[in-house]
């Protein structure tokens, strides 16, 4: 995908009605766990800053929505990826586009990159 975009409003836009959709709530539930996050856009994905320092970065695609917690982030929670056999690598996990977002694993996975974030400062 070519970079036409300047903001997350913009990148959201470029997905079909159903994707748009579950890419707003993703946004959404990310934001209600922090109310300072910064939103910028980060290898060409939406991406979220935590005091300065990467946090999230989402992605949409065709069949799935790419989630980015890092490395760290993706080994913590592979036991639930497996369990719920989403595909996964060592920095990313998909999720199936036909299927409801695991809100409970996501917001798991938003605490623990804070609280990496936060013990990386300390």
């Amino acid at each position: 995908m070519k970079n036409t975009f300047k903001n997350i409003n913009e990148y959201i836009l470029l997905f079909p009605e159903e994707v748009q959709e579950k890419l707003l709530e993703l946004r959404k539930a990310i934001h209600s766990q922090v109310s300072d996050l910064e939103e910028y856009i980060g290898y060409q994905m939406p991406a979220f800053r935590y005091k300065g320092k990467p946090l999230i970065y989402f992605a949409g695609y065709k069949k799935h929505i790419g989630f980015y917690p890092g490395a760290e982030g993706i080994r913590n929670f592979e036991e639930d990826f497996k369990e719920r056999k989403y595909k996964f690598s060592k920095g990313a996990v998909q999720f199936p586009i036909t299927e409801g977002l695991p809100w409970d694993l996501i917001h798991k996975m938003v605490r623990f990159k804070m609280e990496e974030i936060e013990q990386k400062k300390s």
